[in-house]
């Protein structure tokens, strides 16, 4: 094989990765071995950091600690006890952000059969984040709170590396930020540190190729709409 047969097909799936990925909602009960979740997570950690201080922790969560932990942040969601680990969005979501989030939510309830008037079809709806959806993996991400806001680039870095990779393996993923507001359920399960924040979640196995919500593809806008070109 010739070295532009190479560099043509690493392009090509490069771009596949990249644009192919989605947020999978519904995943097979189908375990992951500890080699291939390691694997993914090392090859992950090649993300680029500020001066290569790699300032990311991971969590992995399987089995019973799993299954503890979702029975906990459940009754901490239907509890209404909600403690977030830091603000995620701004005080009042501006349009067009509004518009795009009402977009997606709107999707997922018509996915679900979930009507806009019905709490408590919406509410467990939400409580499948809980569950990782259905995913045998969670992982978790955290880093030390008084990191300055390079880290957060360094820690998407990293979790976007491993969305990327988890195709080669015949996993996905779903990245679940939803988890660090509730980061005190959390953390009555998982030995987190006090001085490190919960960044998100993730869950991690394989889809379920048959589940209509895998199906749904978020839309995006235009680059007219985010790129400005100085000549």
């Amino acid at each position: 094989m010739t070295k532009d047969r190479i560099d043509q097909d690493l392009h090509v799936s490069a771009f596949d990765a990249v644009a192919g990925r989605r947020s999978i909602r519904q995943f097979l009960p189908n375990p992951v071995s500890k080699a291939t979740i390691d694997h993914v997570l090392s090859s992950a950690s090649r993300a680029p950091s500020g001066q290569n201080m790699q300032p990311w922790s991971m969590h992995v969560v399987t089995g019973a600690t799993r299954a503890r932990l979702c029975d906990e942040v459940v009754a901490a969601v239907r509890a209404d006890e909600r403690s977030d680990e830091y603000a995620y969005f701004p005080t009042e979501i501006r349009p067009p952000y509004r518009a795009r989030r009402r977009k997606v939510g709107f999707d997922l309830f018509d996915i679900y059969g979930v009507a806009q008037a019905d709490p408590a079809g919406r509410m467990e709806a939400l409580l499948r984040n809980f569950d990782f959806f259905g995913a045998p993996v969670g992982l978790f991400f955290t880093m030390e709170r008084d990191w300055g806001y390079g880290a957060w680039i360094d820690i998407g870095n990293v979790m976007t590396n491993v969305m990327t990779l988890a195709p080669a393996f015949g996993l996905a993923t779903c990245p679940q930020q939803v988890w660090a507001e509730y980061g005190a359920a959390v953390r009555r399960v998982l030995p987190l540190s006090d001085n490190h924040v919960l960044v998100s979640g993730m869950a991690l196995g394989t889809p379920d190729p048959h589940a209509a919500v895998n199906r749904l593809i978020t839309e995006r806008v235009s680059t007219d709409d985010f790129v400005q070109y100085h000549d």
